[in-house]
């Protein structure tokens, strides 16, 4: 992976953490659970997951409108990573992904 990638990727992680550090309502629900007796350590993951985008992908996809219906290309392959089936995707003719 490029360098320049990977210093993109530490500066997401650390904009994350800055974020949530300085976030007003994290901090008050963390107050009140002090406020009942606890110490709280929070840790959240991130996963940051990269797809490299051919040229040919880049311009098929400024030219990707929704043609027969209101989801382009993208919009369907996103749904279908939420496990969410449509319309669309039913009369393709594949089984639904559940």
């Amino acid at each position: 992976m490029k360098q320049q990638v990977k210093d993109l990727i530490q500066k997401l992680g650390e904009a994350i953490h800055e974020t949530v550090s300085e976030s007003d309502q994290i901090s008050a629900v963390v107050k009140e659970i002090r406020e009942q007796g606890f110490d709280v350590l929070l840790m959240l993951e991130a996963t940051i997951g990269l797809n490299e985008i051919e040229e040919e992908t880049l311009e098929a996809e400024e030219q990707d409108s929704p043609a027969d219906g209101p989801f382009t290309r993208n919009d369907l392959t996103f749904l279908k990573s939420l496990r969410i089936t449509t319309e669309e995707q039913s009369s393709e003719g594949g089984p639904p992904d559940a």
